[in-house]
């Protein structure tokens, strides 16, 4: 409950975050959070100014005795990926985040937290309303669509801000510190095909694919989870060879950011072949299942007879599709070479819809090095061309940059050292960061990022550590205390 949610410490942050997460927000839906938030800085009396595309920016003077500090900009993005388990009854669209205390961890019930990037944004709302926390002054930049296009860092013109300093709140590990990100492009092919009349003899069934972890496409995407759409592509591929199987509908996946977690296929088969096809699929289901058990232990697959549906797709469309999923690039491309542990190139397999004659598939390439990143998306342009499809690229933003001799960085790195007697992991990281493209605009500006420990983001898994939240609300007031003079 949120009272629960209220008590913790510090309140003044998670209170910030209840009130939040009351409003709806999702990506390209932010109306409602943009008054929210223009609405809660004009009632604290700060200069609020809203930009052509829905930025939103609050201007608070310094406190006394950091008039002469550098001006710091805190940002944070307004929306939220809006995830729910298939038996949760929830509406995005009206409802606020039911959360709960889950021992050292704040969950939402079935659906996303929205600690991504909503405990960011509640940060910067404490620090504004605040009247006993020292800082310089603040530029509070809260941006929107950063999940879907990153339209609101894309749409910020030059000139709006005038600090020197970035700190952007959208790291998800307590002890990272974030100085560079991967870029990204949405690749998207599309057919249409002929539905041709489902013959007599064959029966429908409906296969199902659930039960995933999911999770986010970038930080998440060299953990080996499992991935719905490919799975229900493997259930199918031999299935004509084997059962007649013509498939009729396939809906798998959701976000492009999100590991896909759920599919489901309507098809229809031989009747003569059922048992077979009942037995035989039912033992790839238990393989598959097997292989991956270790990180996905809930994953379900299951069978049911249905009315056989009334169309279903053109068999030489329908054998292409099949191969070009199989052949399609999902997970980690290549490693980077310069930084350890670093996933340079990879690539979601996010959404796969067949529906009425039309095909749409829908994956996010993301990469560290702009060539392999290009790489890879001509990579899967080719695959589903060689099908027939129409292969789009849109959305394409840049990566940032590490700058290892960032002074800003070395402020920070020195803070977190007096505060934990640990050396903080200087990271970048293979998520796509608002920074690149702010930098853009605002290419003299120092940049970092940092945040608390958020798990599962981007699934109904998401959580939020409620002592990581504390370590890291500490580390943000003594940030203010220490940003260097002008």
């Amino acid at each position: 409950m949120d009272t629960d949610i209220r008590e913790l410490k510090p309140k003044q942050l998670w209170n910030k975050f209840a009130d939040l997460n009351a409003i709806p927000r999702a990506s390209k839906k932010e109306e409602r959070v943009i008054a929210f938030i223009k609405d809660f800085g004009k009632n604290l009396g700060l200069e609020t100014i809203e930009d052509k595309v829905g930025n939103v920016i609050i201007k608070k003077r310094a406190t006394a005795g950091m008039e002469n500090r550098a001006t710091v900009v805190l940002q944070s993005h307004l929306d939220m990926v809006h995830q729910k388990n298939s038996d949760t009854d929830f509406d995005f669209d009206t409802q606020g985040i039911n959360m709960y205390v889950y021992g050292d961890w704040v969950r939402a019930r079935g659906t996303t937290l929205g600690a991504d990037n909503g405990l960011g944004v509640a940060t910067i709302m404490a620090i504004l309303e605040s009247k006993d926390i020292s800082h310089p002054a603040i530029e509070a930049l809260f941006t929107i669509d950063e999940e879907t296009g990153m339209t609101g860092a894309k749409g910020l013109k030059g000139g709006l801000l005038t600090g020197g300093i970035l700190l952007n709140l959208d790291t998800e590990e307590d002890d990272e510190i974030g100085v560079g990100c991967a870029g990204g492009i949405d690749v998207t092919a599309t057919r249409i095909y002929n539905e041709e009349e489902t013959p007599e003899f064959k029966i429908g069934f409906k296969i199902s694919v659930k039960g995933l972890q999911g999770g986010h496409s970038g930080m998440q995407i060299h953990e080996g989870l499992g991935n719905a759409n490919k799975i229900m592509n493997r259930l199918l591929f031999d299935g004509f060879e084997n059962f007649g199987l013509r498939i009729s509908e396939i809906d798998g996946g959701s976000l492009r950011n999100a590991i896909p977690r759920e599919s489901k296929a309507v098809v229809a088969i031989d009747a003569i072949h059922e048992k077979t096809f009942i037995g035989e699929t039912n033992e790839l289901a238990e393989i598959i299942k097997t292989e991956l058990k270790t990180m996905e232990p809930d994953l379900q697959i299951a069978i049911s007879k249905v009315e056989t549906p009334k169309t279903i797709m053109d068999l030489g469309v329908q054998e292409g599709l099949t191969r070009a999923i199989y052949a399609a690039q999902n997970g980690v491309y290549r490693m980077s070479a310069d930084i350890p542990d670093l996933v340079e190139t990879s690539n979601n397999l996010a959404r796969v819809v067949v529906k009425k004659g039309k095909i749409k598939i829908a994956c996010l390439t993301r990469s560290s090095v702009e060539s392999s990143k290009m790489d890879l998306a001509n990579t899967l342009r080719a695959t589903f061309e060689l099908t027939g499809c129409e292969v789009e690229f849109s959305g394409d933003y840049p990566g940032w940059t590490p700058n290892m001799d960032s002074p800003i960085l070395k402020v920070l790195t020195t803070i977190y050292k007096d505060l934990t007697g640990e050396d903080a992991h200087v990271a970048a990281c293979h998520a796509g960061l608002e920074c690149g493209i702010l930098g853009q605009n605002y290419p003299k500006m120092d940049m970092i990022s940092f945040g608390p420990t958020i798990k599962g983001a981007h699934s109904p898994d998401e959580r939020a550590q409620i002592s990581s939240v504390q370590k890291y609300w500490k580390f943000v007031l003594e940030i203010l205390k220490h940003i260097p003079n002008k």
